[in-house]
Order: C-alpha cells, then sequence, then structure tokens
C-alpha cells in the first residue's frame, strides 16, 4: 500500500523528519522504494540531470509523463509526486487541472507538485477540490529563475521574507497537503514551519523544516564538477562508474571479457551438419 497525504500529514504532528529525493527512471525508483523513503518526486531538474538541458524551463508534460511513469512502474510503496514544468499551469486554471490529471491518469502519480504561492493559490484550490493532492513550491523557485536573477536564496528582507510567510499560508489555505522551501534562510523556514500546519520539506532551508527532498543525482555523486552547497554526497558514483567502464573495456580489448562462465554452448555435432551443409 503506497504512502497517503494523511500518512505524511501525521509524521509532521508526531515529528517524525520527512525524507523526499528525486528519481527519474524505472531501476532507480525501484532503488528508492526498497530503501523505504516515503516520497519521491519526479522533479523537472530531469531537463538538467537526464536530458542535458540548461535549465528546467524546455521541459515537457510529454517527457514528465514518460519518465512518470517509468517511477510509478519501479514503486510499489512511496508517494510519486509529478512535477508540472513550466508554463503546464499558469495560464489557466483549466490548462493546470488538465495538465494534473495526466500526471494521474496517464503517468500513475499520486500528487503533483507547484511552484508559487499566493498567484497560484486559486489555482491549487481548484486542483485539490478535484481530488488531485498538490504539494507547493516555494523560496527559489527553478521555473522563475530568470525572474529572481539566478539561483539566490530568497527571503532575506523583511519584505521578501513577509511574503514568502504569505505565500506558505496562502498554499495550505488552498489545501496544499505540503510545500517545498528552497534556498530560504534557515530561521525563516523554522517560522514558516511552526506557522503552518502541514509539512515542510526543505532544500537549501535548514534542519527545522519537517523533512528534506534532494536531487538523486547529488545524492550519489553522479556529478564530479559541481556540489551545490545544500548537497552532501553520500557516495562518490562517478568515480565508480568510470573506472568500472575503463575496466570492462581493457577486458574486452585483452580478450579478458566474455568468458567461459559469460557465454552458452551448445550441441557441437549441430555445428558440424550445418557446416557440411
Amino acid at each position: 500500500m503506497r504512502v497517503s497525504i494523511n500518512a505524511i500529514k501525521e509524521m509532521k504532528s508526531k515529528h517524525e523528519k520527512i525524507v523526499m529525493v528525486t528519481a527519474y527512471d524505472y531501476s532507480t525508483a525501484k532503488l528508492v522504494d526498497e530503501a523505504g523513503i516515503p516520497l519521491i518526486l519526479v522533479g523537472d531538474s530531469l531537463g538538467m540531470v537526464i536530458l542535458g538541458y540548461d535549465s528546467t524551463i524546455p521541459v515537457t508534460m510529454d517527457e514528465m509523463i514518460h519518465h512518470t511513469k517509468a517511477v510509478v512502474r519501479g514503486t510499489k510503496q512511496a508517494m510519486v509526486i509529478g512535477d508540472m514544468p513550466f508554463m503546464t499551469y499558469q495560464v489557466s486554471a483549466e490548462d493546470a487541472l488538465r495538465n494534473a490529471a495526466r500526471f494521474m491518469q496517464e503517468g500513475g502519480a499520486q500528487a503533483i507538485k507547484l511552484e508559487g504561492g499566493v498567484t497560484v493559490s486559486a489555482t491549487v484550490k481548484r486542483i485539490v477540490d478535484c481530488g488531485i493532492p498538490v504539494m507547493g513550491h516555494i523560496g527559489l523557485t527553478p521555473q522563475s529563475v530568470h525572474q529572481l536573477g539566478g539561483h539566490r536564496v530568497q527571503g532575506k528582507t523583511p519584505e521578501a521574507a513577509e511574503r514568502l510567510l504569505k505565500d506558505a499560508q496562502a498554499l495550505e489555505q488552498a489545501g496544499a497537503f505540503a510545500v517545498v522551501l528552497e534556498l530560504v534562510p534557515a530561521p525563516l523556514s523554522k517560522l514558516i514551519s511552526q506557522k503552518l500546519g502541514i509539512p515542510t520539506i526543505g532544500i537549501g532551508a535548514g534542519s527545522d523544516c519537517d523533512g528534506q527532498v534532494q536531487v538523486i543525482s547529488d545524492l550519489l555523486g553522479l556529478f564530479s564538477d559541481f556540489v551545490p552547497k545544500h548537497a552532501r554526497q553520500y557516495a562518490k558514483l562517478a568515480g565508480s562508474i568510470k573506472t568500472a567502464l575503463g575496466d570492462y573495456m581493457t577486458d574486452v580489448k585483452a580478450g579478458k571479457f566474455p568468458t567461459a562462465e559469460n557465454t552458452s554452448t551448445m550441441d557441437e555435432s549441430l555445428l558440424e551438419e550445418l557446416a557440411r551443409a
């Protein structure tokens, strides 16, 4: 049985930290699910870490649905959350509802996530009222990175901090079951977490959030050239993968792979008949 939004809310009431990671494919999602992590976000970050885009902005609904379906197939217990890509929910509430429904019907997701606070609260309410769980996302919102002037910490002035608190409260009032706080100063994240009845999930927002989310490529050390300040590499797989690939190439060139244990045999008398024919 999959993790429910009620179970996530109950974790906050019990002061039990909530863990979420991203996943974008069947094999990785299966490992995450087997590890017992309750929330998997199919983030539009796949645009950069999987598809090689410069930002999340070019990611389409079809791409998100494709990857969401793969993640759902690899999981049995985790709640899978589909990330609404750029301009799939901002034009109108009808567009937002239609695209959110695609995540549920076509992708098999159990919830969706979208960016914004007060400005999208009416849209969030519309989606929730139609039975689709919504996770909010405020602070540094990557789809608005050009407007925000780059990947910068948000909420450092009194005015900006007040806006973020109002954004978080608007999302709760609209029916969101949780809200991601990205690149928000730790003291402000603590205050928002205390003010809200729904869980906060932090990324670069300090340890006082109700939970944490990380991009799995950062967590596993799949990128060796850049590690965000908010991330911790729990493994350094990039080096291990390069070493394994190098060993494989060396063995193939030296005739050491494949060996007899990697191949199949047959009745060679059949080959003799075939050769004569």
